[in-house]
């Protein structure tokens, strides 16, 4: 059987063919899954998809229409696949429920202290040569306290991090992480967590609930030099909120690396192209913010486990087997 996987960067592909050889042919694909480009599935039972790939109910009827019957996302996120749509259609879909949580916990702490230290800034001096200090003053992490928002596998990784730096430590969860606590963890009310938090960085999933968890309010219960980071999803912030804030003057820094309208904008080369979002151009212009393209995942061990994840649940589809994995299960 040939599988079809869409928007597969080149650093993925070979790691994928690798993962599905004697298993399934695989045909890479490196642009993504939308309206447009669904027809290319006709004839495929199953197609694999990433994140900023689109799964809304057109798409969806399209792929039905030419006969898939599986999708396997590579990703823990499944927001953008229509589940209720899924389900109707009869389509099974699996997501990869747990990767290494180090990769995106060390990418968000990566971007606390580049954000903090001034090292994007600082680079572009030095290769012009110019190696005064001027504006490039940061802060020590010692001593001071870091608010997690969401403590599971991810939050937990960056609580262990911030913990060697000697931070203290707040968190706001639904539930309290055993570990976390060891660590000497308090768990706080978000609006506690805002105010005394020095760095807060964001690992919670996106839904409903949380759609916009960090908006106006939040953002102004902050303090006016806090470091704010988000690795999970972009629809977590009020983006136009964030760039009011950053008028003003506030925060010490902002390290996204996910963006909430990044769909048709990550993962694909846009330097040529005049900007069409005006709020993502705005916010790259402050030089307190630093934007990166949804990175934090992609290790080679992150990367490695989310296909081989992605293998299994393949294979278990063909073999009429259900794991936790699966969204929606076989009809």
């Amino acid at each position: 059987m040939e599988i079809l996987a869409f928007g597969v960067q080149s650093d993925e592909r070979p790691l994928i063919q690798r993962a599905f050889a004697g298993h399934h042919d695989v045909r890479c694909l490196d642009v993504f899954l939308t309206e447009d480009t669904a027809p290319i599935a006709a004839g495929h039972e199953i197609i694999s998809t990433s994140v900023n790939c689109g799964l809304g109910h057109r798409v969806l009827q399209t792929l039905a229409a030419g006969g898939t019957q599986m999708i396997a996302q590579r990703s823990t996120g499944f927001n953008n696949i229509d589940l209720d749509v899924a389900e109707r259609l009869g389509m099974t879909a699996a997501r990869v429920s747990y990767y290494s949580p180090y990769s995106v916990a060390e990418f968000a702490w990566t971007l606390g202290m580049a954000v903090n230290r001034r090292i994007v800034r600082a680079a572009t001096r030095t290769r012009d040569f110019d190696f005064r200090l001027d504006g490039l003053m940061g802060r020590d992490m010692h001593g001071r306290t870091v608010g997690v928002v969401g403590t599971g596998k991810i939050g937990e990784a960056f609580t262990r991090i911030a913990h060697g730096f000697g931070m203290g430590l707040l968190g706001w969860d639904v539930a309290e992480n055993p570990a976390c606590l060891e660590l000497g963890m308090e768990y706080v009310s978000k609006e506690r967590l805002l105010a005394e938090s020095d760095l807060i960085t964001l690992h919670v999933p996106l839904m409903p609930e949380t759609q916009h968890l960090v908006d106006a309010a939040a953002l102004r219960a902050m303090k006016d030099d806090a470091i704010l980071v988000n690795s999970s999803r972009g629809g977590l912030i009020d983006t136009a909120a964030l760039v009011d804030q950053l008028r003003e003057g506030r925060f010490t820094g902002v390290g996204l690396d996910v963006y909430e309208a990044e769909a048709g904008l990550f993962f694909l080369d846009k330097s040529m192209e005049a900007v069409e979002d005006d709020t993502l151009a705005r916010l790259v212009t402050f030089p307190n913010v630093l934007v990166t393209s949804h990175q934090a995942y992609y290790t080679v061990d992150a990367v490695g486990q989310i296909i081989d994840t992605t293998l299994g649940n393949v294979l278990d589809y063909t073999a009429g087997r259900r794991s936790e994995n699966v969204l929606v299960p076989r009809s």
